[in-house]
């Protein structure tokens, strides 16, 4: 008889925010949702798309709160071949599953099953097919379901050293393909050029590649397009590639050509911000202690906009802790005022978009300690001259 793994993270954390948030069973449906809880696992056919004929690949974990014995999930069908392979932790494993519509149907039969209809239900609505959700408020008339998001993402906040392992090696791989692409790099080419320099150098790094934002010139689009690189052109990479699923989110500024005084000090200006905002950063630190930090060096009047985020970062970007509701995301900043906790990751980010200069930037990892921080992917931070 084959015996179960326990299950690959903390529950009684996950138990504890379900029960504060009046939560009886969570319904999981998102790809990195399910990765963590499952224990790095996604399932190969659908790793990149999710639509399949008339619907999508919709896998459901159902976790009842303080009772993972009974925990199952709906998979495809084609997971059987996973489960032969014995690739998870929880009692049942349904294979059966070819859509969304029948996917929720069978989750809903099985909380029947185990007695949990009348229970609370949270799922990720924002990551939940309306026609499933359908099937979810008709099956469970009398329940309303909530929202299973902000559950998820604090159990995600703390990573553990095999995760910290992964976003460090994410971190590293993006940089140094990075340095790879500027050492490329010649006027004539475009911008375009550049981004499929760094698509292949991040997957030589063994890493899945996400995207780059890219700006050249004077110019503040951040999009990839045909614009030619000139002579004496600055450009920031500003790019994602994951390992195993943990994202590695980092900025760095190469130029056609030796920098200018004036480019020179506006980078500095910028790394004088990231290095004051690491230097508070430690467990029990407050959340907003990076901002207070750098308050002062963002006082000053300048040219264009200068701007200061500060984020989550793991499987997702902008995930737990959220420290900012005024930054670029929408999102409340609950973990302002809470205390940091080792393992928790921060992407660091200082922005100048120069009307004569261009977009300079800096974006960095970090992770928390208990006596301070430590910064992933952390060279390359000055001038990366091209060729």
């Amino acid at each position: 008889m084959t015996t179960r793994p326990a299950p690959p993270f903390d529950t009684t954390r996950l138990d504890h925010l379900m029960d504060t948030a009046g939560v009886d069973v969570v319904i999981a449906s998102s790809k990195h949702n399910i990765q963590y809880l499952l224990g790095d696992y996604r399932f190969f056919m659908f790793e990149a798309i999710d639509a399949i004929g008339l619907t999508r690949y919709l896998p459901l974990l159902v976790y009842p709160a303080g009772r993972p014995e009974l925990a199952f999930y709906i998979a495809n069908s084609n997971e059987r071949f996973e489960l032969e392979l014995n690739r998870f932790w929880v009692p049942e494993v349904v294979t059966k599953s070819r859509g969304t519509v029948d996917a929720m149907q069978m989750a809903l039969d099985g909380l029947a099953e185990r007695g949990l209809s009348a229970g609370r239900i949270a799922v990720e609505t924002c990551f939940l097919p309306a026609d499933a959700w359908d099937v979810l408020r008709t099956g469970l008339p009398g329940s309303a379901p909530v929202d299973a998001v902000e559950i998820l993402e604090e159990l995600r906040a703390v990573k553990s050293p095999k995760e910290l392992d992964l976003l460090r090696m994410a971190s590293d791989g993006v940089v140094g393909a990075m340095q790879a692409t500027f050492a490329q790099l010649a006027p004539g080419m475009t911008k375009n050029d550049a981004v499929d320099i760094l698509r292949r150098e991040e997957i030589a790094r063994g890493l899945t590649w996400e995207y780059c934002l890219i700006t050249a010139g004077q110019s503040l689009n951040r999009a990839p397009s045909a614009q030619v690189l000139e002579p004496g052109d600055i450009l920031s990479l500003d790019s994602g590639g994951n390992c195993s699923g943990y994202l590695g989110d980092l900025c760095r500024m190469g130029a056609l050509a030796p920098p200018s005084a004036e480019l020179q000090d506006a980078l500095a200006q910028i790394e004088e911000v990231q290095q004051a905002a690491r230097k508070p950063l430690r467990a029990g630190a407050p959340g907003g202690a990076p901002f207070e930090a750098v308050a002062d060096r963002l006082k000053p009047a300048r040219e264009g906009s200068f701007a200061f985020v500060v984020h989550g970062v793991g499987l997702i970007t902008h995930e737990a802790p959220r420290l900012m509701d005024n930054g670029p995301i929408p999102y409340p900043a609950p973990h302002r005022t809470r205390p940091l906790e080792a393992g928790m990751v921060l992407s660091v980010e200082t922005t100048w978009q120069h009307p004569r200069l261009g977009f300079i930037k800096l974006e960095d990892t970090v992770a928390i300690t208990e006596t301070g921080c430590e910064a992933f992917g952390d060279t390359a931070r000055g001038w990366n001259l091209a060729g």
